[in-house]
Formats: structure tokens, C-alpha cells, sequence
């Protein structure tokens, strides 16, 4: 979503201060450009960095409403469902057995009910399969060749161990790229217990590899609710073990220690959270002035909205799709809900295999964008009737309602590519008079009276990273972020961040964006003094105020 004046008016102000103190700490960045023979300084690195605070629009929580006899008439098979609701809109809302996304070869017990012990005789874990482990280690192994610059820091920053005595608790996909970020994070001297955020995003294989190395991994494909909050909580709650740093994604980690485990979460040093859904509830915990605790918004980073959001949904959007349906996109006629940069990404993706493609958005500017790059914009209910495919990337939720789904074609494919699992309702569906038919892995179809049917993706969740991959080169980027952001906030003295929500400052995207350049050998030009004089800038940055729009 673009924002609004007041902010931008806002972020100018900001900006201003920025350029004043970039020009205190440039030459101490001078060492951290693209040049692969330099080396960081690590304390130079937390002296360096200087966070704006932003103040975002609070958008009102979601809230979920659901009865506990939809529990009831659609039991999971491990008989773990809670019929409680979570402490917050969480991303594991779901009525299908959790045993049908985990692999045929794998037998249907809960990890909870097995003890399983690593090489090293270490049973504080839990995953599906510890014997997975070797096939995990080459996945990961594959994910290094392409996460050049996270390795690059890792080889750089190891010796000086910044985050000696960091205790971090994360919960983020877990996958053979978040399995690098991790393994770096431990590299440079962090004791780490890890979850998923995602109940079908977990890589089982790279989870036992990770548990066979020693880090305290609780996840598994295809988790139950229950399972869900309970891995999250064997993170958190763990004798003689209380974490200092949280790692989130979505916010579903730091709402359970906030509301679970308060003392601890006021001794919490900081928070990193990469997604918009998590970053809206950090908003909602500072303006509430309950945000205990210095917060960094990954999300809103320009290394992750403009290469994550936008390059990585813009390929995987299409390999999702592919795998799940087999659908040729030529003269389909597809509907993108939502005009951000991983509407874009999906837009652009399909537009390019000869889909028609139309977009709805509730932003006039990013209604404009979408009728400059050649789409249609309209409201649902105008081609509802008529398409093929509905993607939905908003953020919101109820984008497609009931009624909506009712008035669908046999045969549209509808799918999510949101954080969390909102956007579509998907809770009306679980009706005696529709049934539901799975066809494979993440697939079903939703059958209505008269004999149409829908084919509901991964049963309204993150279509890319539960029913398939994602480009590993870009991950890189969002967690070479990620492990900076985490650096700071750990190394940074009394006193520099506040109760507040930070943005990473330009210099320090500029950093992690000049470390992915060599893979591509690619050169920069340089300013000459004279230059740099003219536009009144440093000649190693930053070179772009921090109310700049890439």
C-alpha cells in the first residue's frame, strides 16, 4: 500500500536528520562496500547504524471468529486440535487433516509421540524424521551455492562472534535458505531455538538436518493447531534457557511471548519481524504504548519489499500454480487482488505467459500503477462470473467472500499469496451442504450441490511456499537483512533505540544490496568529487534520501 502525505511529510523530517548523521558515520561504512577483499568491523558496524522510527496508519486487528464444533466435525487425525482460539490471528487456522500434507512414505505418528536423539545424543527437538538429516544437509548445501553473500558475512563476521551471549528465538518458514540464515546466525556466536510460522511450509528433511547439527528445531509438515502453539512454546518456555532476541515472521512468536511470557518479554533486547502482517501488529503493540521492547521493520526495507515481494512472488507465483494444476496460462483470465509489490510480481508473471489479467486494489495510486503497466482495474464482483484464476495479495482479509465463491465458474482456481491465511473465506466453505475432495498434495476440490467445482490451493494459505519453492537468490537478500538487523539491535548501546518500531536506514540497505552485486560481476560507477559535491552527497552513500521511492 503507498502511504499517505502526512507521512510522507513525516518521513521527510526524518530524512533530513538522517543526512545529517550519515555524514557523521559514512567513513565508517567506507570499509563495507561491494570490494571482496574488505572486512567488516563489527563494532564500527553497531556504532555506524542509525535507525529511523516510523509511525505507520494502525490498521484494525483482525479478528477470528469461529465455533467450536467446526473442531469437532473435522477432527485431526492426531486428535491435538484445540478448541480454544489463539491469542491473535494466527497462521494456523485450518480443518484438514494434518496428517494428508506430510509424505506418503512417512508414517502418520505425531513427533510429539516419538523420542528421537540425534548423533550427539541430544533429544531437544522435534521433527519428523532425524534420519532425514543427510538428505537436509545437501538441500542446504544447494541453497549455500546461491547465498553467496549471506556466507560471504558469515566468513567475514565469524572472528568477532557479534552475537556472542544472543540468545534468538525465531519462528519463520522453515526451509534449506532460512537453514543457511540460521547456521549463520549460530556461526557468529547465537544459541538459537527455532519454529515454523507456516503449518505446511516446512522442509522435513532440512529440519532434521538442522536438529542433527545441533539447534533446537520444533516443526514438521503438517502441523495441527495445537502443534502449532506447542512447538512455539517448547522455543520459548525451555528450562535453564530464556531468550534475549526474537526472529519473527508474521507476529504469531512475538504475540505468544507477549501475552504467555510477559517478564520475559520485557527482558527481550529486540525484535526483527520480516512480514506485513507481523509489522502491523508491532504497530498495534506501540501506538497501544505496549510495545515494551525495540522493534525492526524488515518488511518495509527496500532490500526485502523490492526484491523479496516483488522478484521472488514474480517467479514462484507461476512454479506454485504449475504444480499444483498443471494450468497453461495462455488466454486465461486472471484476477490479482492487490497492487503491492507482490502484486506486481504476480501481475507481470502472468501477463508475460499470455494470461489476461485483471487487478482490484483500494488504493487509488496503486490503481494507477496497475493501468500504466497495461491492467485492468475493476471490483470483484465485475469479472467474478468470468475468470479462471483469483490470486489474492493484499494483507486483508474477507477479500473473497462467500457469496463470491458461490458465483465462481466450475473450475476457477482460487489461491492466496498473502502471509496469512485471511484473505480467502475459507471457514464458510466448511458447510454439510458443499463437499470437500482432495485431488493431491495441497489440492481440493470444493464441490457444491449443483456439481461445480472450485479448486481451492493449500486451503487458503501462502500458495508459494506451502505447494512449492522459492528463488534462493533472493532469500539471500532478505536474510543478509535479517542477520544485520539482528547484529544491530543486539550490539546497540543503552539508550540508541527506544520503545518504538524501526526502519533499516538507506546506508545499510545499500550494504546488503552491494554484497549480491559481485554474483553478477557487476561494477558501480563512482562519484568523482566534484560530483558529489554537486548533489551534495557522500561519495559511499547514501545515495538516496530515505523518502526516496525506488
Amino acid at each position: 500500500m503507498s502511504e499517505t502525505g502526512g507521512e510522507a511529510k513525516a518521513e521527510v523530517k526524518q530524512a533530513s536528520k538522517e543526512v545529517k548523521e550519515s555524514e557523521n558515520v559514512a567513513e565508517k561504512y567506507s570499509a563495507m562496500t561491494v570490494s571482496k577483499n574488505s572486512e567488516i568491523n563489527m563494532g564500527e558496524l553497531s556504532s555506524a547504524f542509525s535507525a529511523v522510527p516510523t509511525h505507520k496508519p494502525v490498521k484494525k486487528q483482525i479478528q477470528f471468529v469461529e465455533e467450536k464444533q467446526e473442531f469437532s466435525r473435522f477432527p485431526t487425525k492426531t486428535g491435538r486440535r484445540s478448541l480454544s482460539r489463539s491469542i491473535s490471528q494466527s497462521s494456523t487456522d485450518s480443518y484438514s487433516s494434518a496428517a494428508s500434507y506430510t509424505d506418503s512414505s512417512d508414517d502418520e505418528t505425531s513427533p510429539r509421540e516419538k523420542t528421537q536423539v540425534n548423533s550427539k545424543g541430544s533429544s531437544d527437538f522435534c521433527v519428523k524424521n532425524i534420519k532425514q538429516a543427510e538428505f537436509g544437509r545437501r538441500e542446504i548445501e544447494i541453497a549455500e551455492q546461491d547465498m553467496s553473500a549471506l556466507i560471504s558475512l558469515r566468513k567475514r563476521a565469524q572472528s568477532e562472534k557479534p552475537l556472542a551471549g544472543a540468545k534468538i528465538v525465531g519462528c519463520t518458514h522453515i526451509t534449506a535458505q532460512t537453514a543457511v540464515l540460521i547456521e549463520t546466525l549460530v556461526a557468529l556466536g547465537a544459541q538459537c531455538r527455532w519454529t515454523a510460522c507456516n503449518i505446511y511450509s516446512t522442509q522435513n528433511e532440512v529440519a532434521a538436518a538442522l536438529a542433527e547439527r545441533g539447534v533446537a528445531v520444533f516443526a514438521w509438515k503438517g502441523e495441527s493447531e495445537d502443534d502449532f502453539w506447542w512447538c512455539i512454546d517448547c522455543c520459548v518456555n525451555t528450562e535453564g534457557w530464556q531468550p534475549n532476541m526474537i526472529l519473527d515472521d508474521g507476529g504469531d512468536l512475538t504475540h505468544w511471548v507477549y501475552k504467555k511470557y510477559p517478564n520475559v518479554f520485557k527482558k527481550i533486547r529486540g525484535i526483527v519481524e520480516e512480514s506485513v502482517t507481523g509489522v502491523h501488529r508491532l504497530y498495534q503493540l506501540s501506538k497501544a504504548g505496549k510495545l515494551c521492547v525495540p522493534a525492526m521493520n524488515v518488511n518495509d526495507s527496500v532490500t526485502k519489499q523490492k526484491f523479496d515481494n516483488l522478484y521472488c512472488c514474480r517467479e514462484s507465483i507461476l512454479d506454485g500454480l504449475k504444480r499444483t494444476t498443471d494450468v497453461m496460462f495462455g488466454g486465461k483470465q486472471v484476477v490479482v487482488c492487490g497492487y503491492g509489490e507482490v502484486g506486481k510480481g504476480c501481475s507481470a508473471a502472468l501477463k508475460a505467459l499470455g494470461a489476461v489479467v485483471y487487478v482490484t486494489e483500494i488504493d487509488p495510486i496503486c490503481g494507477l500503477q496497475a493501468c500504466m503497466d497495461g491492467f485492468r482495474v475493476v471490483k470483484l464482483n465485475e469479472v467474478i462470473r468470468l475468470v479462471d484464476v483469483i490470486i489474492t495479495c493484499t494483507g486483508n482479509k474477507n477479500v473473497v467472500t462467500r457469496d463470491q465463491l458461490d458465483r465462481m465458474k466450475n473450475g476457477c482456481i482460487v489461491c492466496n499469496m498473502g502471509h496469512s491465511n485471511t484473505e480467502i473465506d475459507v471457514a464458510s466453505l466448511r458447510t454439510p451442504e458443499l463437499t470437500w475432495e482432495r485431488v493431491r498434495s495441497q489440492v481440493d476440490h470444493v464441490i457444491w450441490p449443483d456439481g461445480k467445482r472450485v479448486i481451492l490451493l493449500a486451503e487458503g494459505r501462502l500458495l508459494n511456499l506451502s505447494c512449492s519453492t522459492v528463488p534462493t537468490f533472493v532469500l539471500s537478500i532478505t536474510a543478509t537483512t535479517q542477520a544485520l538487523a539482528l547484529i544491530e539491535l543486539y550490539n546497540a548501546p543503552d539508550g540508541r533505540y527506544k520503545q518504538d518500531v524501526y526502519l533499516l536506514p538507506k546506508k545499510m540497505d545499500e550494504y546488503v544490496a552491494s554484497l549480491h552485486l559481485a554474483t553478477f560481476d557487476a561494477h558501480l560507477t563512482e562519484l568523482t568529487d566534484e560530483q558529489a559535491k554537486y548533489l551534495g552527497l557522500n561519495k559511499n552513500g547514501p545515495f538516496k534520501p530515505n523518502y526516496y521511492r525506488y
